[in-house]
């Protein structure tokens, strides 16, 4: 490992199915006003809400609710919570539900005390808070982000047609404690499942495609997409199979808690150009990553041929005997595609309501970042997802 790093992850998980009982004990750790966060109807509708409500009530709790948060929250949404937020004079934020709850409760907790207006200063200007941060806890339904135990948050802004991720520097931004329970994950629609499953599968790939060194996080990362793909292809045909579901869920956590970054450069254009779909469309995060991904894996491996053969041996079991490095980097890219298309993922953005016309805008949205094998040219950008039509 070539790189020089320092790793401090202060998130205390509960996993199980019986994970939810420990609440109790983090709610006695904060004071009585508490901001429940969710999304629309679903932890009504599966009991969740009613089991977090009591166990608020239980530690008397004054509650306030932040409901309606959509999967890609808006910059309008979090003006909102931050108002609800203020007004109860919130000592902790309990975000029930996905990924997009959880960073979205992040958002709130910088923005709450602070006067400045929080697009500008964390989403343009990419400030660190200079204020008081709300706690964070997470009660986990969906997996795919790993938010539950990072410091990232993405939020659209839908007048400039950007979505944008921060991943702050501040330990404090990190959700203090996450419950993470398999079977709240089985409820969900397979399309909301296969989209988290590449969510997964992808943080992985842009941590994973950077670099020539030998660092051992390319190993962990093998390994951790070797179980994605695994389990998926189980819970793909058996969605209720809980040993699945919750090694799926584990994995989430390990693809984005920072630790197989250590010692590397890392990608994430894959997320630029798919974010930059989900500002434009509002679709599915993960189902934009996975219509824009082989496009810009075939467009950049040229570039770091090595590590495209490595990731075709190792986490695809490619034979690479009398091939050349070109033919086993594009067989792996072909056994990736034909997973991929078993689990039923979108694999184009018109299907996501993107077209020809929007090139130009889907171009202007995407934030060039410059730590992969390619740093992209405008033109890229577009030849990109004209191939991803």
């Amino acid at each position: 490992m070539l790189g020089n790093f320092s790793y401090c992850n202060p998130t205390k998980l509960y996993f199980g199915d019986d994970s939810l009982k420990y609440l109790n004990g983090e709610l006695a750790k904060y004071g009585k006003n508490v901001v429940l966060i969710y999304g629309k109807n679903s932890i009504k509708k599966n009991g969740i809400y009613d089991e977090v409500v009591e166990i608020l009530k239980a530690n008397n709790k004054n509650i306030a609710e932040i409901s309606g948060v959509m999967p890609n929250p808006t910059l309008e949404k979090l003006y909102e919570g931050i108002d609800i937020a203020r007004k109860h004079k919130a000592d902790l934020l309990l975000a029930v539900g996905g990924g997009s709850v959880c960073d979205y409760a992040k958002a709130v907790s910088v923005s709450v005390n602070c006067d400045e207006d929080p697009w500008d200063k964390y989403y343009i200007k990419f400030e660190e808070p200079t204020c008081d941060i709300i706690p964070v806890g997470c009660v986990l339904t969906m997996v795919g982000t790993g938010s539950e135990m990072n410091a990232g948050s993405v939020i659209t802004n839908r007048k400039t047609k950007m979505k944008i991720g921060h991943v702050f520097a501040d330990e404090n931004v990190m959700p203090r404690f996450s419950v993470l329970n398999p079977k709240y994950t089985l409820t969900l629609p397979h399309y909301q499942m296969v989209s988290g499953i590449y969510d997964i599968f992808n943080h992985i790939c842009e941590q994973y495609f950077s670099g020539e060194d030998d660092n051992t996080s390319d190993y962990i990362s093998e390994g951790l997409m070797r179980s994605v793909i695994h389990s998926s292809r189980i819970a793909n045909k058996d969605p209720q199979n809980y040993e699945a579901r919750s090694n799926i869920m584990w994995t989430a956590t390990w693809a984005l808690n920072t630790l197989i970054s250590r010692g590397k450069a890392t990608d994430w254009m894959v997320h630029m150009l798919g974010q930059a779909v989900g500002a434009h469309t509002d679709a599915a995060h993960g189902m934009t990553l996975a219509a824009v991904s082989l496009p810009y894996y075939r467009h950049i491996m040229p570039y770091g041929l090595k590590k495209f053969v490595r990731f075709a041996k190792n986490v695809w079991d490619v034979d690479t005997t009398n091939k050349t490095d070109q033919q086993a980097a594009e067989e792996g890219l072909k056994a990736m595609e034909s997973w991929m298309k078993e689990l039923g993922l979108v694999m184009n953005i018109t299907e996501l309501g993107a077209n020809e016309n929007m090139l130009e805008g889907l171009a202007q949205s995407t934030i060039v970042l410059t730590d992969g094998y390619k740093s992209l040219e405008h033109d890229e950008i577009i030849e990109i997802f004209k191939n991803s039509l």
